[in-house]
């Protein structure tokens, strides 16, 4: 045997072991994936991993829908819940780039008949989750259909948690009232203005408000666990899916021209995604406690940076967390309310992280 089929010879060898490699690694991956699954007894779960915006795997575990034997496909549509909240805003920065809003103007520029103490909270600080808002009152009744006016009018007379901008604090009503702010600003309803800007220039052709009227193809169903037993979810009235705080439809093909949207400056300049992605300031200089920028967690796992953010709503639990400094991407979509998508998500980019080698890129 001469010296140049020794050299073919162990290359291939090489080649074959590092195939075989990849092979496992990605089995080790969906078989992580079915554990956590059976541990939390979720029915149907939808998967994306990308690297620099480009999918390397999209792929469905289990049933969208129990009922009628439905399983989960990358078509598969579930609700976004708070994973929605990078929408809106991104949506707010758009229109700050356009001058359009100013993210250091008072709530009272744009609400003037609003409390007193509005205007002292910028539009920056409810981005953040620092304006001193609350979360939806105990006596709130997500049975009845508000119109915009009368959540805003609950919004109004709610005081404040803390003065605005020396605390954190997950508010939903913040980010309602974002898309309140977003609807005076141009005229359209926010779900429009996505649609509109976000949705259909990036061909994000199933990205949509919630309407469970309408005949939606592929809509899974969402469901949550009473005493151990698969139940549908609870039913919520129709204006309270259209809310900014988290009211979308999606699926994993959507989320991956999302995705890849964020290395560009198709949607906001870098220099508006950079500031999305660093924890926001409180008035004393101090970052946030809540390691919150605008419409993003900024932590750190595995020595890496990510920017991520979990949804819980009607019966789906959903995570995206993007490592942008990796150019690594992992969405879990799932159809139960009390799951732990994150958890699953962390499995998943730890794999890829700590063996980028045996996996696709």
């Amino acid at each position: 045997m001469n010296s140049l089929h020794r050299i073919f010879l162990v290359l291939g060898v090489v080649l074959s072991a590092q195939v075989t490699a990849a092979k496992s690694s990605v089995d080790a991956v969906a078989r992580s994936v079915r554990a956590e699954m059976e541990q939390q007894h979720i029915p149907g779960l939808a998967l994306l991993v990308s690297r620099n915006g480009i999918p390397v795997r999209s792929e469905g575990y289990g049933l969208s829908n129990v009922e009628l034997n439905v399983p989960v496909t990358p078509q598969s549509i579930f609700q976004s819940g708070s994973v929605g909240k990078q929408f809106t805003a991104t949506a707010v920065l758009m229109l700050a780039e356009a001058g359009k809003i100013r993210l250091d103007d008072a709530l009272t520029q744009y609400f003037p008949q609003g409390p007193e103490w509005w205007k002292r909270v910028t539009v920056r600080e409810l981005l953040s989750h620092t304006a001193g808002f609350t979360d939806y009152p105990k006596d709130f009744d997500d049975r009845k259909d508000y119109t915009e006016d009368q959540l805003l009018t609950i919004v109004e007379a709610i005081p404040p948690a803390y003065p605005p901008g020396t605390r954190w604090s997950y508010s939903n009503m913040g980010f309602l009232t974002l898309g309140i702010l977003i609807h005076r600003v141009t005229g359209e309803f926010y779900g429009d203005f996505l649609q509109q800007r976000i949705f259909k220039p990036l061909n994000m052709s199933t990205a949509r408000i919630i309407n469970e009227a309408d005949i939606i193809p592929n809509r899974s169903a969402g469901y949550r666990l009473v005493e151990g037993q698969l139940k549908n979810q609870e039913w919520v009235a129709p204006a309270l899916n259209t809310t900014a705080d988290g009211s979308l439809y999606f699926s994993i093909l959507d989320l991956v021209k999302w995705d890849a949207a964020l290395y560009t400056e198709t949607l906001l300049k870098q220099s508006s995604l950079r500031q999305m992605w660093t924890v926001a300031p409180l008035l004393d200089g101090k970052p946030n406690s809540g390691h919150y920028g605008f419409g993003w967690f900024v932590q750190e796992k595995h020595g890496h940076r990510v920017v991520e953010h979990e949804g819980q709503w009607q019966g789906f639990e959903t995570q995206i967390s993007r490592y942008i400094d990796d150019g690594l991407t992992v969405v879990v979509l799932t159809n139960l309310g009390s799951a732990k998508p994150q958890r699953i998500a962390d499995k998943v980019a730890k794999s890829y992280l700590l063996k980028p080698s045996s996996l696709p890129n």
